[in-house]
């Protein structure tokens, strides 16, 4: 998005980046040394108005500039305004992690089809439970751990399936498939 405002006869350019990759200094290269620049990294959820963006700015974009693009991010989920050093970061844990998401609610509803249950049945009970499980987290303020601890009752059958992902070692693929997306990103 490029906007241009006059100004005692100057026009002022502000560029908003969708670029993965691209940092601050690569853009304002690549336009002109003067130019407001304004790098995000929302993610898919966006398209349903439940999607992740941060951003970060160059010195010449004024706090009233930053908040107006928030503002209009804010249209298509939250907004965070972060320090570059983390857009990479932001990559691995929102930008791509839609797709990591997609993947496990995939498995979570092929476990209930091979227990019988519908797929398109399977396909919903296993995206709400992620839905609302996400709305947990951001609406109680808890840690996720906490949350789990609630769901895992002294023998039962979620702490034996918890214990089934510790030992095929869910959190350690998880935590390195992000590394590696933000090992790459930093090559972009």
């Amino acid at each position: 998005m490029v906007t241009g405002v006059v100004s005692s006869n100057i026009v002022c350019k502000e560029i908003v980046s969708i670029a993965p990759g691209k940092t601050l200094e690569e853009l304002i290269s690549a336009f002109q040394k003067d130019v407001k620049i304004v790098r995000t990294m929302p993610n898919t959820p966006s398209m349903v108005c439940e999607g992740m963006t941060a951003l970060c700015s160059n010195e010449k974009a004024s706090e009233g500039e930053l908040e107006f693009v928030c503002s209009l991010l804010k249209s298509v989920g939250e907004v965070e305004v972060v320090q570059e050093y983390m857009m990479d970061a932001v990559v691995g844990v929102s930008g791509s992690s839609p797709a990591y998401v997609y993947m496990f609610i995939e498995a979570l509803a092929d476990g209930a089809v091979m227990e019988g249950m519908p797929r398109e049945m399977a396909y919903k009970f296993a995206a709400q439970a992620v839905l609302g499980s996400a709305k947990m987290v951001l609406e109680t303020g808890m840690h996720p751990g906490a949350l789990k601890d609630m769901v895992c009752s002294p023998g039962g059958t979620t702490i034996e399936a918890v214990s089934i992902l510790e030992e095929r070692g869910m959190r350690s693929s998880v935590i390195e498939a992000i590394r590696g997306c933000v090992a790459k990103a930093r090559k972009m």
